[in-house]
């Protein structure tokens, strides 16, 4: 779809270290955050200096994130994103704002593991994924990770 491709990979059967495989790959550039450390190739070749590894956390590290990663990485697992992701539902509805992920995403992802059963029950035969949103993908705006009509949630901790 618009030129993009998506590699999904599962695989609870062979040994292997811990990685959740974050790789962003495109023309200008390859970053990667697991295997820690993370690594930013800005020409796709060139790792990046550990100023230019901060010049470009503090230009790309979303407003969402820098309001709660303190308390996240308090209280959240994975590096606090465990947190955010909880933070960000209950904020998202308190504030009557769409969720991150909706219901055809939900459909989408529990799509893959029967598409690819049949596929691989087919001699590996391709299948095209369906589209659960009958087309409305192309015109939906794009998901916000801003704090824009909300990010008003406050974290209080319970005594004792």
């Amino acid at each position: 779809m618009k030129g993009k491709t998506l590699l999904v990979e599962f695989d609870a059967v062979n040994p292997r270290p811990y990685s959740r495989i974050f790789l962003l790959s495109g023309s200008k550039g390859c970053v990667q955050k697991y295997p820690l450390p993370p690594r930013i190739y800005p020409d796709g070749e060139r790792l990046a200096s550990e100023a230019e590894m901060r010049a470009f956390e503090g230009q790309y590290t979303p407003e969402l994130v820098r309001h709660i990663e303190k308390t996240a990485k308090r209280f959240g697992g994975h590096g606090g994103m465990d947190f955010i992701v909880d933070w960000r539902l209950v904020d998202n509805l308190r504030n009557g704002r769409p969720m991150d992920v909706d219901v055809y995403d939900a459909a989408l992802w529990s799509s893959i593991t029967p598409l690819t059963l049949w596929s691989v029950m087919n001699r590996s035969a391709p299948i095209d994924v369906p589209d659960f949103t009958c087309g409305a993908w192309s015109t939906n705006p794009p998901l916000s990770l801003t704090l824009q009509g909300g990010g008003n949630t406050e974290i209080r901790e319970l005594p004792g």
